[in-house]
């Protein structure tokens, strides 16, 4: 018998189309970069939807995963990876999509906080890699340290992955070397500096690439 019939309906995984002619983009870089005003921005022009890693249910859990130990902490991003991949597969169908953190945030951000090496954490996601949308565009934001503590004294939604930046000794470095190691390795990626730049500044390079491949 097909195990998957015995689930209740509401578990069951919803069907989907996989071909899609509307792009799927993600937004990756250390928090208070400005992925989430980006994400607005670029879903407004776009006409799109933008989603987080961590969607409802999961982005109400958070608090509690912070008290979690490293394995259940993964499996609860995992958990939350898979979930918002199936919000993108259904999104596809309708037009564009911007994710505020995606793959590579579970990688790079999992391996800093827990002390390993983020090939350890690739290691552990790999066997649900098949499931996931692959993004057609992969933007790696940076800016330098100066501009990200200017960008973070005016964030309003601080979160204790926020604080955790400047508070923990060596965090934010190892995340800045996670996300570079990681995006060596994508083959989606282009790197963005974001120094001196807007979020309409940033927003304008992007829409330029996205019509650049269009064409």
């Amino acid at each position: 018998m097909n195990r998957i019939a015995l689930l209740p309906a509401a578990f069951e995984p919803a069907p989907y189309d996989e071909y899609h002619d509307a792009p799927f983009v993600a937004l990756e870089s250390v928090s208070g970069v400005g992925k989430s005003t980006l994400t607005a921005e670029l879903a407004h022009r776009l006409n799109g939807t933008g989603l987080h890693t961590l969607a409802p249910p999961h982005s109400r859990w958070s608090d509690e995963a912070h008290r979690m130990r490293p394995l259940p902490n993964l499996a609860f991003y995992l958990s939350g990876l898979l979930h918002v991949s199936d919000r993108i597969r259904r999104a596809l169908a309708i037009g564009p999509v911007i994710a505020d953190r995606y793959a590579s945030s579970v990688t790079a951000c999992q391996a800093a906080i827990h002390g390993v090496d983020i090939a350890e954490v690739d290691r552990m996601i790999a066997p649900f890699r098949p499931y996931l949308v692959t993004p057609d565009h992969t933007f790696y934001l940076r800016c330098s340290e100066a501009t990200l503590r200017e960008r973070m004294a005016v964030k309003g939604d601080t979160k204790q992955d926020d604080t955790d930046l400047f508070a923990i000794p060596g965090r934010l470095k190892q995340l800045t070397a996670n996300f570079e190691a990681v995006a060596k390795d994508d083959s989606t990626a282009i790197v963005l500096d974001t120094d001196g730049l807007t979020p309409g500044d940033v927003a304008d390079l992007i829409t330029a690439h996205l019509e650049s491949h269009r064409a």
